[in-house]
C-alpha cells in the first residue's frame, strides 16, 4: 500500500487506524475504544485497555521461541569490551531486578529515577520498572547534582538506580558523589539507592540507604508482569530548557507501545531479528524510544554503544559497529555526522568497512544541513533520511516511511507528515499560510497515541506551553513551511526566526548557505540586537581539520556567498571562526545562550551543556567583533 493511501486511511478514520495497529500488541485486556476525548483538549488513548510494556518488549519473544536471539549488544570502545544478551537472558535479568525492587517496596505507580551510563543495566532498569508498573524517570548520567536534585523533588522517587561512574574517552565521570550531593540538596529523600559498581571506579555506599546492584538481588523471587491501564504513565522524561524548571513529559503506556511498534516497520523497515542501532543515550528521548523500547517491542536486536563518534578511537568507529554487528538501520544526530565529516572530510575511513547490510541512515535531533546529508550519501551510499520529532511526541511527526513506500528524498526536508499528525503551518493569528510561506508549525489536535497527554504535576503549564497559543492545535515551537508536494521544511525554532528590518528570516536557511562553503565543517547563525534594524545575523564557523585557510578570508567568502544566495535583505556582514560550538549533550547547538552572550544580557548556564568552557571561547570570539560587552 502506498504512503498516501495509508495517510488518507488514517485521516478518514483515526480511531480505527490505531485500533488496528493495537492488534500487534499483546494486551491483557484489549481496548475497545481508541480515543478518550472526555477531557478535551487533554486527550488519552486506549484508556480501557490493560497491558504491560515489559511483557511486549521481552517475555512474548521468549514465548514465541526466540529466546536465543540477541536482544542487546553492548559495544563499549571506552572500556574495550563487547558482549551480547539474549532475550531469554534479558527476561531473567529483568525479572530478578524487578523482584528485588518489589521486595524493597516498589509497586505500581511509584517513581524510580535511573541515573546511569550507556550500559545494558540501564535498559534492564527501565524494563524492570515497566514490569512492575512503576514510573521511571531517566536522568542523563553525569548531570549536575543541582539538576538531579530538581528532578528528585519533582517526581519524588521511592528509589534511585545509579552506577558508580561513567566513562568518557579521557576521564572517569564520578556519578556517586553527584548522586550523594543531589540527595543532600533535595527536600525529598528516596527510600533506597541501588548502585551498579563498575570496575573502573568502586563507589562508597551509604549504610542503610545504598545497596549493591547484584547482592540485593540474591535470593529474591523474580517478578511477574503487572498489568496497567492504557493511560498509565510509563515514564517521565524531563526536557531541559535553558531557563526555568524542567518540564516532565509524561509517556502513556498503551499508546507508547502501539505507536513505537508501528514505526519500526513503517518508518525504519525493521522487524524480528533485524539489528537496529540508535547512536544516542538513554537519557534522551531517542534512547527511550529507539535504544530501549521500540527495537525490543519489535523483536529486533538493539545496540547499546558506549563511545563517541570521534576519538573512540577515531572517526571510523560508527562504520566499524555497523559492519561488525550487521546493522540494518542506523539512527544518529546530524551533529555526530558533522563531527565525523570534520575529522574525515574525504570519507576515507568509511571505505575501510563493509556496509552492505545497511539499508538506510536516519537523522534527527538538529536540522540536517544539506552539505552533511550529501557527504553521507556520497560516502555511505545508502538513503540518508532526515526525520523530525520531539521529546514531547516520542516518535516522528514527519519522516520518509521506508517500510510503507520510500519517497523521493528532498534534501533539507524531513519529508512528509506521518499518520496521526495533521501538520499545519500558521501565521501569528493562527491562520494556515500558503505553501512555501514561513510560519509556525502546529499539529491539529488530537495528537496520536504515545504522545504526551500532559506534564507531570503541571497541567496548567502543559496547556500554557503547548495548547493556548493556537487553540485546537499543539504548538511545536518550530518554524518552517510546506512545499507544493506536501514536504515539510523545519527552518528553525520559532525563537530562532530573526526579524531584520521587518523581514522574517530563517537562521536555518542561512546556516544551509554557510555549510555549503568547502572549508566550513559546522556552523550556526544567531540574531543579535541591532539599533537600526532590530536584529542582525551573526555567523559562527568551525573549519574543517587541516583546511589551512586564513579565517578572515573564509569569513569574506561566506559573506559574499550569503549575499549571492539569500541577497542583501539578509544583512549578513559578520561571522567569527571558532574551534567548536556550544552544545547540549544530545548535540543541540545552544543558539539562545550564544545570542544572550552576544547581546550582553544576563544568561544562565544551561544544565545540559556538554562543556561549559566552550562558552568562554565564544565570549572571547564575540568580544573580538565588538559584542558581548566587548
Amino acid at each position: 500500500m502506498a504512503y498516501r493511501e495509508v495517510y488518507e486511511g488514517w485521516k478518514a478514520d483515526p480511531e480505527q487506524f490505531w485500533l488496528e495497529a493495537a492488534k500487534a500488541i499483546d494486551w491483557v485486556k484489549a481496548p475497545e475504544t481508541a480515543l478518550n476525548d472526555s477531557r478535551a483538549p487533554l486527550y488519552e488513548w486506549f484508556t480501557d485497555g490493560l497491558v504491560n510494556t515489559c511483557w511486549n518488549a521481552v517475555d512474548r519473544h521468549v514465548i514465541a521461541g526466540r529466546g536465543d536471539q540477541l536482544a542487546i549488544i553492548h559495544d563499549s570502545p571506552v572500556t574495550h569490551t563487547k558482549h551480547g544478551i539474549t532475550y531469554a537472558e534479558l527476561q531473567n535479568r529483568v525479572a530478578s531486578l524487578a523482584g528485588a525492587l518489589r521486595a524493597k517496596g516498589v509497586t505500581k505507580g511509584d517513581r524510580v529515577i535511573i541515573y546511569m551510563p550507556m550500559v545494558p543495566e540501564a535498559l534492564e532498569a527501565m524494563l524492570a520498572c515497566a514490569r512492575l508498573g512503576a514510573i521511571h524517570s531517566v536522568v542523563f548520567g553525569g548531570f549536575a547534582a543541582a539538576e538531579l536534585a530538581v528532578r528528585i523533588d519533582d517526581c519524588t522517587p521511592k528509589a534511585i538506580l545509579a552506577a558508580s561512574c561513567g566513562i568518557e574517552p579521557s576521564r572517569v565521570v564520578h556519578y556517586k558523589p553527584l548522586l550523594d550531593a543531589a540527595i543532600d540538596m533535595a527536600s525529598h529523600k528516596p527510600d533506597f539507592c541501588v548502585i551498579l559498581q563498575r570496575e573502573q571506579e568502586v563507589a562508597k555506599l551509604v549504610e542503610g540507604r545504598d545497596v549493591a546492584w547484584h547482592s540485593f538481588q540474591y535470593g529474591v523471587e523474580p517478578a511477574e508482569c503487572v498489568p496497567v491501564e492504557g493511560n498509565h504513565p510509563a515514564y517521565i522524561l524531563y526536557t531541559s530548557g535553558t531557563t526555568g524548571a524542567p518540564k516532565g513529559v509524561v509517556r502513556p503506556t498503551g499508546g507508547h507501545l502501539v505507536a513505537l511498534n508501528w514505526t519500526m516497520r513503517a518508518i525504519y523497515d525493521c522487524g524480528p531479528g533485524d539489528v537496529f542501532w540508535a547512536a544516542s543515550d538513554v537519557g534522551w528521548v531517542v534512547g527511550h524510544s529507539y535504544i530501549c523500547y521500540a527495537p525490543l517491542i519489535a523483536g529486533c536486536t538493539t545496540i547499546v554503544f558506549e563511545g563517541k563518534p570521534v576519538g573512540t578511537p577515531d572517526a571510523g568507529t560508527f562504520w566499524r559497529v555497523i559492519e561488525e554487528h550487521k546493522v540494518r538501520s542506523f539512527f544518529t544526530a546530524p551533529t555526530a555526522l558533522r563531527a565525523i565529516k570534520r575529522e574525515d572530510p574525504e570519507g576515507r575511513l568509511v571505505g575501510d568497512y563493509r556496509l552492505g547490510g545497511l539499508k538506510a541512515l536516519y537523522l534527527a535531533g538538529e536540522r540536517a544541513d544539506p552539505d552533511t546529508i550529501r557527504w553521507a550519501q556520497t560516502h555511505v551510499k545508502v538513503p540518508v533520511i532526515d526525520h523530525w520529532w520531539q521529546t514531547e511526541t516520542g516518535f516522528a511527526i514527519a519522516a520518509n516511511p521506508m517500510g510503507i513506500e520510500p519517497l523521493p528524498v528532498k534534501i533539507g526536508s524531513p519529508s512528509v507528515a506521518m499518520p496521526g499528525f495533521d501538520v499545519q503551518v500558521l501565521d501569528e493569528g493562527g491562520h494556515p499560510v500558503s505553501s512555501g510561506t514561513l510560519g509556525a508549525i502546529a499539529v491539529k489536535l488530537p495528537l496520536p497515541p504515545g504522545t504526551l497527554p500532559t506534564l507531570w504535576n503541571a497541567e496548567d503549564r502543559f496547556r500554557k506551553s503547548y495548547l493556548s497559543h493556537f487553540p485546537g492545535y499543539y504548538e511545536t515551537g518550530d518554524a518552517g513551511y510546506v512545499d507544493q508536494d506536501g514536504y515539510l521544511y523545519i527552518m528553525a525554532r520559532t525563537d530562532d526566526v530573526i526579524n531584520v528590518a521587518g523581514h522574517r528570516l530563517s537562521t536555518g536557511a542561512m546556516e544551509e548557505v554557510l555549510a555549503n562553503h568547502k572549508d566550513v565543517a559546522e556552523c550556526a547563525v544567531i540574531g543579535v540586537a541591532d539599533d537600526l534594524k532590530g536584529q542582525s545575523p551573526l555567523g559562527f564557523l568551525c573549519l574543517n581539520k587541516g583546511s589551512g585557510r586564513d579565517p578572515a578570508e573564509v569569513v569574506r567568502e561566506c559573506v559574499a556567498l550569503m549575499r549571492d544566495k539569500i541577497g542583501p535583505v539578509a544583512d549578513f556582514k559578520r561571522a567569527v571562526v571558532v574551534e567548536r560550538l556550544p552544545k547540549t549533550r544530545s548535540g543541540k547547538i545552544l543558539r539562545g545562550t550564544m545570542a544572550k552572550i552576544a547581546d550582553g544580557v544576563s544568561w544562565k548556564m544551561p544544565a545540559t551543556i556538554d562543556d561549559p568552557a566552550i562558552l568562554d571561547e565564544i565570549t572571547a570570539a564575540l568580544r573580538g567583533v565588538g559584542l558581548a560587552g566587548g
